[in-house]
């Protein structure tokens, strides 16, 4: 069974790197591609994935905001993207979500 995949960035560049990436991993299997918070919140509501690669910040409603609006119960495996460290670091501390 293959890996359900989104990507999830505002830059194109960032998501076609990814994209390149992940494309020659057999189990991984890319569904879509969203270029904004909003859009990622209705493609996981509509396709469910197994595995999400959530940009930190991004206009209008940032990844942390996606997570907030989709919930837990339908809450993929997340891994965050982002040049920007010391946001992700400082949204995490905060939140209340099991980090390892």
């Amino acid at each position: 069974m293959k890996i359900r995949t989104l990507i999830v960035d505002d830059e194109s560049l960032a998501r076609e790197r990814l994209r390149q990436l992940l494309q020659p991993e057999p189990e991984i299997e890319i569904i879509g591609e969203c270029a904004d918070g909003r859009a990622a919140v209705d493609a996981i509501r509509k396709h469910s994935p197994d595995l999400l690669f959530l940009d930190v910040q991004m206009p209008e409603l940032d990844g942390f905001a996606v997570l907030e609006a989709i919930g837990t119960e339908r809450l993929p495996v997340i891994v965050f993207v982002t040049a920007h460290d010391q946001f992700a670091l400082a949204h995490l501390t905060s939140m209340r979500w099991i980090t390892c």
